[in-house]
């Protein structure tokens, strides 16, 4: 199969805009105003606010998660909420509090 080389520009686009957004990351931490957040007791609007990569839908999809398994046990268990990856993970990990888990 061929891939134009309009989609191959596109895939190229993304990749290149997806690095220099992780090395900014990197070399101006202080540039990430996300606060610290407990996945068990924030509502989706303040998990959408305060986690970097996270938008309403993610954050829905957190909350909805929490509803139906109960408290996080780890930042880990993220993991298996639709939309969340390795990357998000990684990029919010000292911004989330497990605290309430019991």
């Amino acid at each position: 199969m061929r891939i134009t080389k309009s989609v191959e520009d596109l895939m190229l686009r993304r990749v290149v805009k997806r690095m220099m957004a992780a090395m900014v990351g990197m070399l101006f931490p202080f540039l990430s105003w996300a606060g610290p957040v407990d996945l068990n007791t924030a509502d989706a609007e303040t998990i959408a606010r305060e986690l970097n990569g996270v938008g309403q839908a993610r954050a829905q999809a957190i909350v909805d998660y929490r509803n139906e398994y109960g408290a996080f046990q780890s930042t880990d268990e993220l993991l298996n909420v639709t939309g969340i990856g390795k990357f998000i993970l990684e990029a919010n990990e000292q911004n989330i509090l497990i605290e309430s888990a019991h």
